[in-house]
């Protein structure tokens, strides 16, 4: 048993070693031997390459200000352990965390006897449902990878999205888009609505096939509901919104870029089924709550005097997503880049296309075993002037110390992204 927070963590450490094993058997079992808690939260379960994170944070604002308790399981974490599991605007606490793992620990125990080994996120998703099931109105569940065989498809959502198909993780999910699109059908459940972002048509074609068979109604973006842009300010962008029968109403959000306003009308769609269901939601409250809406570390501005926007970035959509941002917000201003990934990414996809918008590149590493070093990352690069510094704080620092009107962006990586983050909240 676990006397101090400090020794969770070093349990979650050690048990990385066991990497990720395919299957659900696991998951399922630990979650029996907890009574099957998944059985008792409403919830919601979100799948795709990107914007996963944010069609969440649009949906749980616009609960929130309909005075919904609302949790929402989230990975990779921007903060520890207790990052993946929070309720509104608040993780878990340590202690929190301490009394779940004690209370899951002897099942762990059980099944490591057997032969049958829980993974680190296999025990994260079993603490994060036997946590919800007593805490909160409604959860959102974002899927690891994939979907049909990754440890969050556990549970039958009162709803699923798939936000989009991209190529990412291919070596585990396949390499086409009909292989990645079958792999996020997983997620679709026997007569539950299933709200799908923009997809190309291999990819449509997996997912209808998976709700023919599952009798799972389909929400096109585009077709059941369409969103056009308006306009923008400072603070804000606004886009129209509407869906079939009702009236069209203009949505202000706070992160730009048109993959947000894809992400918000996701969940603009999602709030309409609920509101259909037995949730009662008022408009008003909802768009209050969308425009008050902030992600972090997507196309975050985590300083202002210089500017420096932390995005998290980590594969080629997700950086044409991140170049469209920035080319339209920022044209007049001299950019510079920082970048760091993961080896196993697909470097060769992002690294040209974004650097040619930038001034100044320099790549960097951080720590962790899949980090790229700098010299993985300038065999990829084009920039004959490129700059490799391994220390990416004095890289940072001196960026805060700049006297010029310019802008700094930093991404490519989740986990680079947490690790800034982090850096930031000791050094404002």
């Amino acid at each position: 048993m676990f006397k101090h927070f400090h020794e969770v963590e070093n349990f979650f450490q050690n048990r990385q070693q066991l990497g990720m094993k395919p299957g659900l058997s696991r998951i399922q079992k630990l979650l029996y031997l907890l009574g099957n808690p998944q059985e008792k939260v409403t919830s919601i379960h979100v799948a795709g390459t990107n914007g996963k994170g944010s069609t969440i944070q649009y949906l749980k604002h616009g609960l929130m200000a309909n005075n919904f308790r609302v949790g929402v399981f989230q990975s990779p974490s921007m903060d520890g352990v207790t990052g993946h599991i929070s309720i509104n605007h608040t993780k878990v606490s340590e202690d929190t965390i301490l009394t779940l793992m004690n209370q899951v620990y002897p099942f762990i125990q059980q099944l490591d006897g057997e032969q049958d080994a829980p993974t680190s996120f296999e025990i994260i998703t079993a603490l994060a449902f036997t946590f919800f099931q007593d805490h909160v109105d409604l959860a959102l569940i974002e899927a690891g990878m994939g979907g049909r065989e990754d440890t969050t498809n556990c549970f039958i959502p009162i709803l699923s999205i798939i936000t989009n198909v991209e190529k990412d993780h291919t070596a585990a999910l396949g390499n086409t888009f009909t292989a990645i699109a079958y792999q996020k059908a997983g997620i679709i459940k026997k007569d539950r609505p299933v709200i799908v972002g923009e997809v190309g048509e291999e990819a449509s074609r997996s997912i209808i096939s998976e709700a023919i068979t599952k009798d799972a109604p389909v929400f096109w973006s585009g077709q059941a509901f369409q969103s056009k842009m308006l306009h923008m300010t400072e603070t804000h962008q606004t886009f129209e919104w509407q869906a079939d029968d009702m009236q069209p109403m203009h949505v202000s959000i706070k992160p730009f870029g048109s993959h947000q306003i894809k992400n918000a009308s996701l969940a603009m769609m999602a709030l309409t089924l609920l509101g259909q269901n037995r949730f009662s939601l008022d408009w008003r409250n909802i768009l209050h709550g969308l425009a008050a809406t902030s992600i972090p570390g997507r196309f975050e501005r985590i300083h202002e005097d210089p500017l420096i926007i932390l995005d998290s970035a980590h594969n080629p959509a997700g950086i044409e997503a991140l170049v469209d941002t920035l080319t339209t917000r920022f044209i007049d201003k001299n950019t510079h880049l920082l970048f760091a990934a993961f080896k196993d990414k697909d470097i060769e996809g992002m690294l040209p296309a974004l650097e040619q918008h930038f001034k100044t590149v320099t790549l960097t590493t951080f720590e962790h075993p899949r980090a790229a070093s700098t010299m993985q990352l300038q065999y990829y690069s084009r920039r004959p002037d490129v700059q490799l510094i391994d220390d990416w704080e004095q890289v940072i620092s001196e960026m805060l110390t700049s006297q010029e009107d310019d802008c700094y962006v930093i991404t490519g990586s989740l986990h680079f992204i947490a690790d800034v983050r982090t850096y930031f909240t000791h050094h404002p």
